[in-house]
């Protein structure tokens, strides 16, 4: 009798298991980053039109807003895909492998620059990272060698007498978004690795010197606006003395309201971003739950929308949409592996 009931209650939970992974939705979930959402969303929106079936649902979440979705577990309930405007850390690689995401395929489907505009009424800035750092850092280095002290700086002329004597007024994204990751490493660690006694601490306490160079001030200088990069770009309109800091594709489609500020005398834009002379640029991704392909309906064609030359080719459209592409033999390789729904290993995370 009672193997009778331990029997029962293993079949129980085992058809649970199934009806909860094989339970079909009518669309594809994709949830994460806002700066690779303008892009899935035309292509789930022609993979819809071309194919007939359902057009994917596109959430704007965040890089790791999408990644602690789409990594607690396996089944409908779940996101199928998830955006990402930095690689998948090793921490959220691990996350999805305690919960039964155990394979998982990496695309990168391009670049795009981390951008620094203001309004087109006002001057273009020319900043520096190590300008950034200042402006923006918790803490900065002090008079004497070694010493930090609370960021003290409230105009960009105090940063660098070179500069405008305005307001230091930055709207950007919040922890959540990739791109507050990538600006993080790519502009203020930029810039903070410029001094000397800072960057020889990577090598002797890392964890100290990451704090430093990662940790944005919170005093009312540096503002978070959410994951709508559409409201930095309003909110820039309304205070042409404020900078914001989002994705180029953004200044792209927006560039007869803002402007770029130009990064160590380079401007951003696509040809700079696609030759890395741009400084602050990152690659983009997105990752899919291989246990949901043939389950959710769509995944495959999605896949194969996103890899095609018309969509992320040099001319294709995802081009137009200020997204700059891969070169045409990572594109081959990428898209043969996605094709072929190939798992990342792990080894690629972001440690």
């Amino acid at each position: 009798m009672k193997q009778r009931t331990i029997f029962a209650a293993i079949v129980m939970t085992m058809a649970s298991i199934t009806a909860t992974t094989s339970m079909a939705r009518e669309s594809i979930e994709v949830v994460g980053s806002s700066t690779v959402y303008p892009f899935s969303t035309v292509v789930a929106e022609r993979y819809g039109r071309a194919s007939g079936k359902a057009t994917p649902k596109i959430e704007s979440t965040g890089s790791g807003g999408g990644m602690k979705l789409f990594c607690s577990g396996v089944g409908t309930n779940y996101p199928d895909i998830t955006n990402s405007s930095r690689r998948i850390k090793s921490s959220e690689f691990k996350k999805c492998q305690a919960n039964g995401v155990t394979d998982v395929i990496e695309v990168q489907i391009g670049y795009d620059g981390i951008v620094i505009a203001n309004s087109v009424t006002a001057p273009v800035m020319e900043l520096s990272r190590k300008d950034l750092f200042l402006a923006l850092a918790a803490k900065v280095p002090g008079v004497l060698e070694g010493e930090l002290i609370e960021n003290p700086y409230t105009t960009w002329q105090q940063v660098n007498p070179a500069l405008p004597d305005t307001a230091i007024e930055v709207l950007g994204p919040p922890p959540t978004s990739g791109t507050r990751d990538a600006f993080a490493e790519l502009g203020l660690e930029g810039g903070c690795k410029q001094i000397p006694w800072i960057k020889a601490m990577k090598k002797t306490d890392k964890n100290a010197y990451k704090d430093i160079c990662h940790t944005i001030r919170e005093d009312g200088r540096y503002i978070e606006a959410g994951e709508n990069d559409n409201l930095i770009v309003q909110k820039l309109q309304a205070n042409p003395a404020a900078l914001g800091v989002f994705g180029f594709s953004f200044l792209d489609q927006n560039a007869d309201k803002v402007q770029g500020t130009n990064i160590e005398s380079v401007p951003p834009t696509f040809d700079s971003i696609a030759d890395k002379s741009y400084p602050i640029s990152r690659p983009l991704f997105f990752y899919v739950k291989k246990a949901h392909v043939g389950v959710v309906p769509g995944i495959e064609g999605y896949l194969r929308e996103f890899t095609s030359e018309r969509a992320w080719g040099e001319d294709g459209y995802l081009a137009e949409k200020g997204m700059i592409p891969l070169p045409i033999d990572e594109r081959r390789v990428m898209g043969k592996n996605t094709r072929a729904l190939t798992p990342m290993t792990g080894s690629e995370a972001l440690h």
